[in-house]
């Protein structure tokens, strides 16, 4: 892609997944794209070092519930910043 972005399409799972985009990242951070179940299979997984959530009051519909079914505490996750404004709050939950 233009700006030097390049996308691998993995099928071995989320593990390999991870461990190509490590290489390819050479030291530097991995962001993770994907929709809720993507990132439920992560956080089961204990594969998130980081992550960022900004809360917009808007409703757009009923959604799907990123938290439904995992017990964050428990997977070794807490709320480690949080900033509210009048567009967003911003909540950093980090593995501990």
């Amino acid at each position: 892609m233009e700006g030097g972005t390049t996308f691998h399409f993995v099928t071995e799972g989320i593990v390999a997944a991870l461990e190509r985009a490590k290489e390819a990242a050479q030291g530097k951070d991995v962001r993770l794209g994907g929709g809720v179940h993507t990132i439920q299979q992560y956080l089961r997984q204990r594969l998130i070092d980081e992550m960022h959530l900004a809360v917009s009051p808007v409703l757009l519909g009923a959604g799907e519930r990123l938290f439904d079914g995992l017990h964050l505490p428990a997977l070794g996750y807490a709320c480690t910043r949080h900033e509210a404004s009048a567009r967003a709050t911003h909540i950093v939950l980090s593995r501990q």
